[in-house]
């Protein structure tokens, strides 16, 4: 399988997903004019890496800002997520949030509380 990797611009996050060792990361602010066409490209890779997925997932989660629209889209990465840690397969989610930064670091709770599966909270300066 592939690897992802997106380029980070003005809108969207830098995106690196690698197959081989299950690392996925995103990094930056999530503002794309069109969530769904940015997002479905993500939804796409991981549904078919956890088709032969490595022994561990780590996903790693770093936004300073994420609008409304890939909010949703977010939720649906994540719910794909807990399909698959349900499932058994070793799914650990690390959300980083800048200090003083309440809105990211809130945002992260409010989605573990939502899809019922543990995220590591991480802030950072």
């Amino acid at each position: 399988m592939e690897d992802l990797y997106l380029k980070k611009t003005f809108n969207s996050p830098e995106v690196e997903f690698i197959a081989g060792t299950g690392a996925l990361s995103l990094e930056g602010r999530s503002i794309p004019e069109d969530p769904g066409e940015f997002f479905e490209r993500l939804i796409d890779w991981i549904n078919a890496y956890f088709l032969k997925p490595a022994e561990k997932t780590e996903v790693s989660i770093k936004l300073e800002y994420i609008n409304s629209g890939s909010s949703k889209y977010m939720l649906e990465v994540l719910r794909i997520l807990k399909i698959n840690y349900d499932s058994g397969k070793d799914v650990h989610i690390k959300w980083y949030f800048e200090e003083g930064d309440e809105s990211i670091e809130e945002l992260g709770l409010h989605y573990e509380q939502t899809i019922q599966i543990p995220f590591e909270h991480i802030e950072y300066y």
